[in-house]
This record gives C-alpha cells, structure tokens and sequence, in this order.
C-alpha cells in the first residue's frame, strides 16, 4: 500500500528520469518544494518497498515495479487535467483539484473517467453539446438574479 507522498514521489521521480535519465535529491526537493532530508528519508522508505535504487553517479532510479507505478501515476494525473479541463474548469483549480483527486479515486471510477474523455475525444460534438448547455445554465442563472 503506497500513501498519497509516495505515490507523488514516484510520479515525480518518474518525470525526472524521463527528463534526465535519473533523479536527484536536489531535484526532487526542489520540484517538491520539500527540504532534501525529506527526500532522503522517502526514498529509503521507496527503497525498501523495492521501488527505488541509489546508484552512484547515476542518483536515484526506479525500479521495473516503480517505473510502472511512476507511470501510471502520470498517467492518472494527466487523464484527471483532460477531463477537467474538457469540463471547462480553470487551469488554476485544475491543478488544485487533480493533486487532491488522484490518491483518492478508485481504479474503478478512474476507468470510467478514462473512457469518458476518449469518448468526448472521439466525440466531440457531445462535448460542443455538454458545453453549450452549461452556458445554457449559466445564462439562466444570471437571468434569474437580476430577476431578484
């Protein structure tokens, strides 16, 4: 069982070496925005797990079993952007909601959600549809407080 921190550790970590080819303490604390000893202490927890290794000269790199993990965190992460953002939710909120949402949805769920963004994808006059009715709503609702 991987917790919210580990699971943003690995998706980090994943992004870096995809980058660079490896991953660094510096570069994790500073994408993080967390100090270095607790990059260190993470990553040995990681390490234990089987998730990481150090190799000298090399830094930080995942394991066959962590670099799937890393993906999939990515993974979810992006899918999670694109439906929200297909919603029209701003780009400020995106980011916000996407970083509380994805420890939290169920593998389920997040099946659906990925099926629904590739059927708005290949469907896009549903999406034009959806789009129109929510400033269909909006104008309904502007209309009836100026009402008041």
């Amino acid at each position: 069982m991987l917790t919210s921190s580990m699971e943003d550790y690995l998706e980090k970590i994943y992004e870096l070496m995809k980058e660079k080819g490896y991953a660094r303490v510096s570069d994790i604390a500073s994408s993080l925005s967390v100090q270095p000893s607790s990059v260190t202490k993470m990553i040995q927890k990681l390490d234990e797990k089987q998730l990481v290794t150090y190799e000298k000269y090399r830094g930080i790199v995942l394991t066959p079993k962590g670099e799937q993990l890393g993906k999939s965190m990515k993974q979810r992460h992006k899918r999670l952007e694109e439906f929200l953002r297909m919603l029209g939710v701003s780009e400020e909120t995106i980011q916000r909601d996407v970083e509380g949402i994805e420890h939290h949805v169920s593998p389920s769920t997040m099946k659906a959600l990925n099926n629904l963004v590739l059927f708005f994808d290949q469907n896009s006059h549903c999406l034009e549809e959806f789009n129109d009715f929510c400033q269909e709503l909006e104008m309904l609702k502007e209309t009836e407080e100026e009402r008041k």
